[in-house]
């Protein structure tokens, strides 16, 4: 069986709603984020960040969940440190995505069985919500981070653009629009829920 990891990377997050504090609101998200990951079934969970996010990785990983070091918050360093664990899959996931359903990121994994690359755009506002890639990554694909990555900026440097799939798009919450978009009904995201008031 194939060994895959979903990695959550602290990404910087620049922006809160209104009265809620910017660090309490990132670590809402992202805590999300890891809790979602950590009851997946196809893919085992992991968080990267880099030295400055270390404290906030060791606050929300559950326990025995690995943690990588990495150098940028881009997708290159965590991917080699995952395939340096052994794993043969990697998905790198925004972790500003507090209600991201499983489903988009089964959806994620699935193409790699055909496709080295595989891109969840993020809709409004640009960006990836993650991307993932058999281990080792080729050589072309380009190091990016995620909130400037694109499908079309990854498949730039592909030999050709098929070689990179798209998958569903889902958001990541980085401005009042995103807000707005939240549905209620939706599991997950107890949080950031708590934080906007139930």
């Amino acid at each position: 069986m194939t060994r895959r990891v979903v990695v959550a990377l602290l990404t910087p997050v620049t922006w809160s709603p209104p009265g809620v504090d910017l660090g309490a609101w990132r670590g809402a998200l992202a805590e999300d984020v890891v809790d979602l990951l950590a009851r997946l079934a196809q893919a085992e969970p992991a968080i990267a960040a880099t030295a400055a996010d270390l404290a906030l990785a060791r606050e929300i990983a559950w326990p025995g969940m690995p943690i990588y070091e990495v150098s940028s918050p881009t997708v290159l360093p965590v991917f080699a440190a995952a395939e340096k664990d052994g794993f043969e899959q990697a998905a790198v996931l925004a972790a500003d995505a507090a209600d991201v359903p499983g489903m988009i990121l089964g959806k994620l994994l699935r193409p790699l069985s055909g496709k080295p690359v595989a891109v969840a755009p993020s809709g409004v506002g640009g960006g990836v919500v993650a991307v993932a890639a058999n281990l080792p990554v080729p050589g072309w694909l380009a190091d990016t981070d995620l909130d400037s990555a694109s499908p079309m900026s990854l498949r730039r440097t592909a030999p050709q653009p098929s070689l990179v799939e798209s998958t569903p798009e889902w958001r990541r919450l980085r401005g009042p629009a995103d807000l707005a978009t939240l549905d209620p009904a939706l599991e997950g995201w107890e949080n950031t829920r708590a934080l906007l008031g139930g």
